[in-house]
């Protein structure tokens, strides 16, 4: 067995950060950014739409009937919450069709909107009715973005981006919007985002505010109008107006398919309207990004580019920004995280560790603001790498119904696509018992969160806002629950999407697959490109607020800032002055481990700050727990073998602080 004896040692150096990817990075060809630039009137492209027959409406309302109440995981939840039945809503609906021929029935925007006004009122931006085609992958926009800040005392509307080329008289970045439609603009943001209601009150205030210049067509019905008109006080201080119409142009693609059995689309916890919206973004304000990304969501480059000066070079320019902030506390991190949504989740908590390791060590600011969430697995494998405790993934649960244990029964030990068996039992008991929901089952391996242990050792601040959903919200609970560091956050709560999300076609394609297909499956295909997707298993909280469901609740933060001017103007310097001052205040620590083995000998050299004592561990077995004075130690550890894993845990007045991990 491994034994260990002690000598005091010189000081070493920090370890050096692993080298960046190399190769070329990926070009936009020059069809797929023509057709991305194409924009037309809402007008003329609502003049193609409008194709769906009487009996296609009735197939989008019976199994809309049918996911909501055989798979949708909140609905008690959502009629307690919001006292809203959208079962009794489908069933009205329906039954008006039948007394509809095709010369009588109301035209197909209307059946539009009320389809996705029922999905609206659960007020779960997982549940969704998504259009067909022609609205599928396009998007409604005008050619400038509104931001809300808070200064002298009030809050204001402010234009913070413009299509390039764009110009009105007296317009321009930081004019002050007043009106909208005549309406107050704050009002006028009030009413957009009751149509589009989020979990709480912050979420419906921010996504009407973006949904009024911005619409995903997939999932959210046309504006009503051709154009808006806006007031606003003008560059020189006089008051402006304007008449901006309506544009209708292609999104990029989304990053993967939803409806596959896979492992990625099984593992999705995301808000398509943010994602959309932060693709629709790109479009028309980082084309940049774009064209190194070669017209692909999310895409990974062969090498690493820099998209700002400032930033340092990344392999996922569409999912990471890093840099180095000045701020009036000091010099820190700042990385930038747009989207979990990736198809690999261990190259995006790699592309993270890599990151995180050029930046300095004296604090670290991870800012997930406008973040929709994607893929779980990538927002739970990176929480490891900033904590020294063991991560566990937030458990989930199916809503307890025959034809969600008819799926899991049938993807029971399936290795080559989706297993359900963990949550199989318990909805087998379920119908003896009348529990209405599985067990509660993590779907990220807890291997995998645990993988690679701590690799940053500064404080961490997580900065959050009300567009924070799904995945995100499941990495900011899994932050606040292992308490990994301070949540800043911008808005009151995170958007509060708990849930892993599954679509129609998934659904449907689980009861097909493996072959032989089941031939009495209630899934029908839906019509014209159409799609829905529902909350399927809905997450809960560890630690000490386990099994509170992450729904409708989301995560507060611990401080809250306000978005002033000079944020949304200058950089978010008063925000990142906020997040420099938290970091400042935590305490700095360091833990260098360097070994080396000659035989079956193994040195180890340790040189701490901030920690009283430290333990080493290999293979997970206990070697040495060691008192530390604040000189380095030498520790000599015998009868190891090549590949054994050193684990070296540090303390501070007996709570562990740092971890770190070498392969000897």
């Amino acid at each position: 067995m491994a034994q260990a004896r002690k000598t005091v040692a010189s000081r070493t150096g920090k370890t050096l950060p692993r080298k960046a990817k190399s190769a070329s990075a990926k070009k936009a060809t020059e069809a797929k950014k023509a057709e991305q630039a194409a924009a037309v009137p809402l007008s003329q492209f609502l003049e193609s739409a409008g194709t769906l027959t009487l009996n296609q409406r009735k197939v989008l309302v019976d199994q809309a009937l049918l996911l909501l109440e055989q798979n949708y995981v909140h609905l008690p939840l959502k009629a307690a919450m919001h006292a809203v039945n959208p079962l009794q809503r489908l069933r009205v609906l329906r039954a008006r069709m039948e007394r509809q021929t095709a010369d009588s029935m109301e035209d197909e925007w209307l059946f539009h909107r009320q389809m996705s006004a029922i999905f609206h009122s659960v007020r779960d931006l997982h549940t969704n009715y998504l259009l067909p085609v022609p609205f599928a992958g396009k998007i409604a926009f005008l050619p400038f973005m509104i931001e809300k800040c808070h200064d002298a005392g009030a809050d204001q509307y402010l234009i913070t981006q413009i299509v390039t080329g764009y110009s009105a008289p007296q317009f321009g970045l930081g004019v002050e919007v007043t009106h909208w439609n005549g309406t107050p603009i704050a009002r006028a943001v009030a009413l957009n985002g009751a149509a589009f209601a989020g979990s709480n009150e912050a979420a419906n205030l921010a996504r009407g505010l973006e949904s009024l210049t911005l619409r995903p067509l997939v999932i959210q019905s046309p504006p009503d109008e051709d154009w808006v008109t806006l007031t606003y006080q003008g560059l020189d201080g006089t008051v402006q107006e304007l008449r901006e119409q309506w544009k209708v142009t292609t999104n990029l693609p989304p990053m993967t398919d939803l409806d596959a059995i896979t492992e990625v689309s099984a593992s999705m916890g995301l808000d398509l309207d943010a994602d959309e919206k932060a693709r629709a973004k790109k479009v028309l304000y980082v084309r940049d990004v774009v064209e190194l990304e070669g017209g692909e969501s999310s895409a990974a480059l062969d090498a690493p580019v820099a998209v700002g000066a400032a930033d340092l070079p990344t392999t996922m320019p569409g999912v990471f920004r890093a840099r180095q902030v000045s701020t009036s506390s000091g010099t820190f991190g700042h990385l930038r995280i747009f989207t979990f949504s990736v198809t690999n989740p261990i190259a995006f908590r790699d592309e993270f560790v890599r990151l995180t390791g050029l930046l300095p060590e004296e604090g670290l600011i991870v800012d997930v603001r406008d973040n929709g969430g994607g893929h779980i697995y990538a927002s739970e494998f990176t929480l490891q790498t900033m904590t020294p405790r063991h991560i566990s993934p937030e458990p989930v649960q199916f809503i307890s119904t025959p034809l969600n244990l008819r799926i899991c029964r049938r993807h029971k030990d399936n290795p080559a696509g989706i297993d359900l068996s963990p949550w199989l039992e318990s909805l087998e008991l379920a119908t003896e018992t009348g529990a209405a929901y599985s067990a509660a089952k993590p779907i990220t391996p807890a291997d995998g969160a645990n993988a690679i242990g701590q690799t940053y050792y500064g404080p961490v601040v997580l900065i959050t806002d009300a567009r924070c959903y799904s995945a995100t919200d499941i990495f900011a609970a899994g932050f606040a629950d292992h308490q990994i560091g301070t949540i800043l956050g911008v808005d009151d709560n995170t958007g509060a999407g708990g849930a892993n999300v599954w679509t129609h076609g998934l659904l449907a394609t689980l009861l097909n697959e493996p072959p032989p297909p089941d031939q009495t499956s209630p899934y029908e295909a839906l019509p014209n490109g159409a799609n829905l997707r529902v909350s399927i298993r809905r997450t809960l909280r560890v630690g000490d607020l386990s099994g509170t469901p992450v729904e409708d609740l989301g995560v507060k933060p611990d401080v809250l800032h306000r978005m002033t001017r000079d944020d949304l103007l200058s950089g978010n310097v008063d925000l990142l002055n906020a997040a420099g001052a938290l970091l400042a205040a935590k305490p700095q620590r360091r833990l260098d481990v360097s070994t080396s083995l000659s035989g079956t000998t193994l040195t180890v050299e340790l040189d701490v700050d901030g920690m009283d004592r430290v333990d080493l561990y290999l293979d997970d077995r206990p070697i040495s727990s060691e008192d530390l004075a604040g000189d380095p130690l030498t520790i000599e550890i015998i009868d190891v073998s090549p590949g054994q894993l050193l684990r070296a845990d540090g303390y501070s007045a007996a709570e562990l602080v740092a971890s770190r991990r070498i392969s000897v």
